[in-house]
């Protein structure tokens, strides 16, 4: 049965550093997907952060953490990884996978996400 894995949630300290992990079990493969990361805060709307689309490995960073966050993908083990460093309070919230069918497309809205979504992970920052 498909479903979306994830774990690397945590708490840091501002500066700190976590890696999410993602894998596609049972599931269609990287290659015809799209697949990425959105996150929400507390109070807040459900927001994209980063995404691969296939073919050709078109990635897409949200404004926010460019330079501080990088995609990575691993199509032997369907996975797709967030390495987040330099992490501010402002990175706090529930992080989702996504796993969208249509894999030209990297919603920037999650109500246009057609796929399925994983559980989400909790990453805190604070002092």
């Amino acid at each position: 049965q498909f479903a979306l894995v994830v774990s690397g949630g945590g708490s840091v300290q501002p500066g700190g550093s976590l890696k999410l992990s993602c894998s596609a079990s049972g599931g269609p493969k990287l290659d015809d997907t799209s697949i990425g990361w959105f996150r929400q805060a507390p109070g807040k709307e459900r927001e994209a952060v980063s995404c691969v689309s296939s073919p050709g490995g078109s990635i897409r960073y949200a404004n926010s953490v460019k330079g501080r966050f990088s995609i990575t993908t691993d199509t032997a083990k369907n996975a797709v990884y967030l390495q987040m460093n330099n992490l501010q309070p402002e990175d706090t919230g529930t992080y989702y996978c996504m796993m969208g069918y249509n894999p030209w497309l990297c919603p920037s809205d999650p109500k246009n996400v057609v796929g399925t979504w994983g559980p989400g992970t909790q990453v805190t920052v604070s002092s």
